[in-house]
């Protein structure tokens, strides 16, 4: 047995060589769990705890006296593989992910919030244990312990949007150990279905729209065709999250017989049933479709759902992938003091479109005038034709949309 100071003596002789050959400074970062088992480096771990009494954050801090940047943060939790666990989430989200040191901070905020709130629940400030690949505890316990962590937290906050953006970090979190292999279950898959975290402001009146600039950056931020999908969804063609959860391949009209532009066929809808012009991001939607159409399984749906027992995903879940695309763009939490939300990207397709009628009543002007016709509202009811009048829309239309989404107009 290895006496502390020889553990001293082994950390900068053994460890801290092979640290700082990963790239990482052994004075001021401190090595993870998952790092020193993944060197096989468990038998420091093993010794520090079983004859010394210590944990590694201890020994890193009072026997070698160093103190990291990030050692400051206080988790709600002592249990070291849960605060490893969420470090290298927050590490992956920051290195691969890109997202600047303002995003991460309100990432561990929100994982925070849930792993206090597991803590009081559960009585335990171990999060891990529960979900490891080598536990021997049924899942359902794992799940039941998680929702009842959320179940506390929809009591104590106010607010749909807090809720579901905890859940998504949370969701997000689970996810990340379960791909690393460190857990084999994520609890919080699916949570969002049982809960009603709407808010008063889930209509569409008053509510601010997402500007050209905010449009582009979620675009950009999008992963896959299936998150540009999504954006295309709601900030160009205007519809609703749950219109967007439960699009189905057999609404699209790609190849109008009439020569008109594609459009979107809705049996229901809010208002009753109607069409959506398709009026950008066609190329997009067909690659999509090429792409999955011959999937084995594949039900029609955009956006199947990962769960068996659904065909399509949630307007929830529309939500809170919107709010991932949110966070990964850097958009504010809130716009005109309202959360950012889905809604907002079908108000930008509403201003767009009033916009193109003003600007086709603004080139009428000159025409009204020299008609003598008491205004440019009157040329485009009773000179200009339906089918002209919409084409002019539509044309500004396309280049509102283009300039938005950083891309040339698709006819």
């Amino acid at each position: 047995m290895l006496e502390v100071e020889e553990l001293v003596d082994a950390y900068w002789a053994v460890v801290a060589p092979r640290f700082e050959a990963d790239g990482y400074d052994p004075h001021a970062e401190k090595p993870t769990h998952e790092w020193l088992r993944a060197n096989d480096l468990r038998p420091l771990l093993y010794a520090l705890r079983t004859y010394h009494d210590r944990t590694f954050t201890e020994f890193w801090r009072e026997d070698l006296g160093l103190e990291g940047e990030d050692s400051g943060y206080e988790w709600e939790t002592t249990d070291e593989r849960t605060i490893d666990a969420l470090e290298s989430f927050l590490s992956s989200r920051r290195e691969r992910k890109g997202l600047a040191e303002s995003s991460i901070t309100t990432l561990r905020y929100r994982l925070n919030r849930y792993v206090g709130a597991y803590r009081d629940e559960n009585g335990t400030g171990d999060l891990v244990s529960p979900i490891a690949r080598d536990s021997d505890r049924p899942a359902y316990e794992a799940v039941d312990a998680c929702w009842a962590a959320f179940d506390r937290l929809h009591a104590e906050l106010e607010g749909g949007q807090t809720k579901r953006r905890i859940h998504l970090a949370v969701s997000n979190w689970y996810a990340h150990l379960v791909r690393r292999r460190w857990a084999s279950v994520n609890p919080a898959e699916g949570l969002d279905e049982e809960f009603d975290w709407s808010t008063a402001a889930d209509d569409d009146t008053d509510t601010p729209c997402l500007s050209s600039d905010h449009v582009n950056a979620l675009y950009r931020a999008a992963d896959d065709r299936e998150e540009r999908l999504l954006v295309l969804a709601l900030c160009a063609w205007g519809l609703r999250p749950n219109e967007v959860a439960r699009l189905h391949v057999q609404q699209f009209v790609l190849r109008p017989s009439d020569d008109d532009v594609p459009y979107i066929e809705f049996q229901e809808r809010k208002n009753g049933p109607g069409e959506v012009s398709l009026l950008y991001g066609r190329d997009v939607l067909e690659a999509y479709l090429e792409e999955v159409t011959d999937t084995e399984g594949w039900s029609g749906y955009l956006f199947p759902s990962p769960h068996a027992s659904r065909d399509h995903i949630s307007r929830w879940t529309v939500w809170n992938r919107f709010d991932g695309l949110t966070e990964r763009a850097e958009l504010p939490d809130e716009i005109d003091g309202v959360s950012t939300a889905p809604k907002m990207g079908r108000r930008f397709w509403y201003d767009a479109y009033s916009a193109s009628l003003d600007v086709v009543l603004g080139s009428l002007d000159e025409i009204a005038a020299e008609q003598g016709s008491s205004s440019a509202e009157v040329v485009l009811q009773n000179y200009l034709s339906e089918s002209r009048a919409r084409q002019l829309r539509r044309s500004y239309m396309r280049e509102q949309l283009a300039d938005a989404f950083g891309e040339t107009p698709n006819e």
